[in-house]
């Protein structure tokens, strides 16, 4: 494995999730409960670690922040034009395998 530099391992990984984001933005035809059932995450996570990172660096940045910095607009604006009712398939799977804390 290549050695990188802490600043080019972070400056990677910060283009990945900018990326992520982007990708995820476009995508809305992609439920966050399709997400989860899935891949075990969804945009609120995302918008989650975001904040966790900025209050573990020091930075007062609200929930709702950071979940605009993910949907891109704020997060009732993105429910209301993007997200549909999860079907009973969909709640059933969720149920099945939302993460145990």
């Amino acid at each position: 494995m290549t050695d990188l530099t802490p600043e080019q391992q972070r400056d990677f990984e910060a283009a990945a999730f900018r990326r992520l984001v982007a990708h995820l933005r476009k995508r809305t035809d992609v439920q966050n409960i399709d997400l989860m059932n899935f891949a075990g995450f969804c945009r609120n996570c995302l918008a989650n670690w975001y904040l966790d990172a900025a209050r573990e660096a020091g930075t007062d940045l609200s929930k709702d922040e950071s979940r605009e910095h993910v949907y891109g607009m704020p997060y009732e604006e993105w429910k209301a034009l993007h997200q549909s009712e999860a079907n009973e398939e969909q709640k059933a799977a969720f149920e099945r395998n939302r993460p145990k804390e």
